[in-house]
């Protein structure tokens, strides 16, 4: 009956496509094919939307991956671009934007972090920085991750002692911090030197994170040597002590490959199930880092094809160096330089090739083994996640292994800054793009109980507004509460009103006597409460899972509340920007001060006219 279902539904779908494929163009386009529900089955692009979108329709040459998504395919949306190019970009986009379940899929796509030199302050930042760079300055990266980062930016410290105070800090000093004293800083927030000095000292910088490493140490050479000439011996070892910490730096970068300037080096490997694409950053010759990618894909596509897809997505919203090294051939290489070099924030000409020889074929070869062997270590990891959500299941009373587990926890102190963390995990491992955490709005001072009752209300509240229930991609098959038996009886309460008490699991799982690890207990309805041998493998991963959120909510806490510390009562009157603020803070030294300042002491500050001295003293006053 299945069988004669499917293909009832395949010829039905063979027949849409047929029928729509007739009024389209013979023009370059974007199609995507929707399910029932109207979400992305798949996005594809074609030179002739045409001839492309009926080759669907011929379902005895298709796999049987794209039959079946034929026989889900319930309607189409097409899109006419002028060119290819404008369809490869605009298809890339979408991929990333709706996810299709029939595309190749780049994964665990976060941002990379960058060193940046600050350009808009007369004694500029070093700094790490994620996100758009949308402040003046110079920014060098991107690195793999912010562990490269942090080790670059302490020897960039101790070899050319720049600040990496805020400007507010920087502004309010009357003293040197920490960072001079420890030869980290040359403390120009206390004028112990120059602009000019300061600013010789940023140009090395910058140098040598342009690639230059060779002509700075070069000079701080010679200047130990002068120094050295001179018995200044104190002098002389400072200059030292910096070579020192550049040649730390240096000592990193085990691939050097002449000549290589900016470049991404893309290996891929393939195991004929899964496929690791790994990426090596290079900056001016510098290696900054590599990461590994395992792209979501069907087990018969092409290894080249999945390394197009990967490349169009990974770089929509990245800066694309002048070189790409790839390890596979590609029918649609130039295709993705005409689209590279079209887009926005590209300045120099996209070359993307293949190396055939030298150094270079090397360099390839040494990423492929690097991608071969982080397919190998994530599959062990797979296999390890497997074996931990079988045992949950069994554990648990469930149908068969989770696919989506939910870990909740919440943060206050006394009452106050309260947060709600949710942390997702599943047959992949922890899912952090999916973490989420709730401002806790109207639970009473401390209460852990309506901390967590609001925290379902909108996390499964929202979900059924929005027909993201029981089914869907995002719903759970199992919520652990950390917490007892209260919490998971508050839990229980918000699901039963919400009707959806018997659509998941629910475990509680609380610490032992002394609140010590190994002797959790838990707690599920219906269930008398059990517990774990110590040394239980399964405990341990339950324990991880647990201490994941309860470091996330902390996190979320800490950040609410520094933020709320840092807040000044004058941030919300209307028309008061920094440059006043800074005025009256700095003529009376605290917010509060200039909430009982009259309207005639508020005027003796610089910038502060009676109008204004009057709507700050209205702010304060009204009734």
């Amino acid at each position: 009956m299945s069988d004669q279902k499917t293909e009832t539904s395949l010829e039905r779908g063979s027949a849409l496509i047929r029928r729509l494929a007739k009024t389209l163009p013979d023009t370059p386009g974007v199609y995507r094919m929707l399910d029932e529900k109207g979400d992305a089955l798949y996005v594809g692009k074609a030179k002739s939307l045409k001839k492309r979108v009926i080759t669907y329709a011929n379902v005895n040459k298709l796999p049987i991956r794209l039959k079946r998504m034929v026989s889900e395919t319930q309607d189409m949306m097409f899109v006419h671009t002028h060119t290819e190019v404008e369809a490869l970009l605009l298809e890339s986009n979408l991929i990333k934007k709706l996810k299709p379940r029939y595309n190749v899929l780049l994964r665990d796509d976060k941002s990379f972090p960058y060193i940046m030199l600050t350009g808009d302050h007369d004694f500029p930042l070093l700094t790490k920085h994620r996100g758009a760079q949308k402040r003046k300055g110079q920014y060098f990266g991107p690195f793999a991750n912010a562990g490269a980062v942090n080790r670059t930016l302490i020897a960039l410290q101790k070899a050319f002692l720049l600040r990496n105070c805020t400007d507010n800090v920087f502004d309010n000093r009357s003293r040197p911090c920490l960072q001079y004293h420890i030869k980290r800083c040359t403390a120009p927030c206390v004028g112990y030197v120059t602009k000019d000095e300061y600013a010789a000292q940023v140009d090395q910088a910058a140098k040598f994170l342009e690639g230059r490493s060779q002509d700075i140490q070069a000079e701080l050479g010679a200047k130990m040597q002068a120094a050295s000439d001179t018995q200044d011996y104190e002098v002389a070892a400072a200059f030292r002590d910096r070579i020192k910490a550049l040649t730390a730096i240096q000592a990193k970068q085990d691939i050097n490959i002449g000549n290589l300037g900016d470049a991404d080096v893309l290996g891929l490997y393939n195991d004929g199930q899964k496929t690791c694409i790994q990426v090596f950053f290079f900056r001016s010759g510098q290696n900054m880092g590599n990461r590994a990618y395992f792209p979501r894909h069907s087990s018969d596509d092409a290894s080249a094809d999945i390394l197009m897809a990967f490349m169009a997505q990974f770089y929509e919203n990245k800066p694309i160096p002048p070189e790409i090294y790839i390890s596979e051939d590609a029918s649609e290489t130039d295709l993705l330089e005409a689209a590279f070099n079209q887009k926005a924030n590209v300045h120099r000409k996209v070359s993307i090739s293949v190396p055939k020889r030298g150094a270079k074929l090397r360099l390839i070869d040494f990423v492929i083994r690097n991608a071969k062997e982080a397919l190998e270590r994530e599959q062990l990891k797979l296999a390890s996640e497997k074996k931990f959500l079988e045992g949950v299941a069994d554990l648990f009373d469930m149908d068969g292994p989770p696919k989506r587990i939910e870990i909740y926890d919440n943060s206050h102190i006394s009452g106050t800054n309260m947060v709600g963390a949710m942390v997702v995990a599943g047959p992949e491992g922890l899912r952090k793009t999916a973490y989420r955490k709730f401002n806790i709005r109207r639970a009473g001072d401390a209460d852990d109980y309506g901390m967590m009752r609001e925290v379902m209300e909108r996390r499964f509240g929202r979900a059924i507004r929005e027909d993201k229930g029981p089914g869907s991609a995002d719903w759970p098959d199992i919520i652990l509460i950390d917490g007892g038996k209260g919490q998971l009886s508050s839990v229980m309460e918000v699901l039963e009103e919400l009707g959806i008490e018997d659509q998941l699991t629910v475990v509680s799982i609380a610490k032992g006597e002394d609140r010590n690890a190994g002797r959790e207990r838990f707690f599920m309805p219906g269930r008398d409460v059990f517990d774990l041998p110590l040394n239980d493998p399964l405990l341990h991963y339950l324990q991880r899972l647990r201490d994941e959120a309860h470091r996330f909510a902390i996190g979320a806490h800490r950040t609410r509340r520094k933020n709320d510390i840092s807040k000044s009562p004058l941030d919300d009157i209307p028309g008061i920007g920094a440059k006043r603020k800074k005025a009256l803070l700095m003529y009376f030294g605290s917010g509060e001060a200039v909430k009982n300042a009259g309207v005639d002491d508020l005027q003796k500050v610089e910038g502060i006219s009676k109008a204004v001295a009057e709507k700050i003293y209205d702010y304060f006053h009204a009734a």
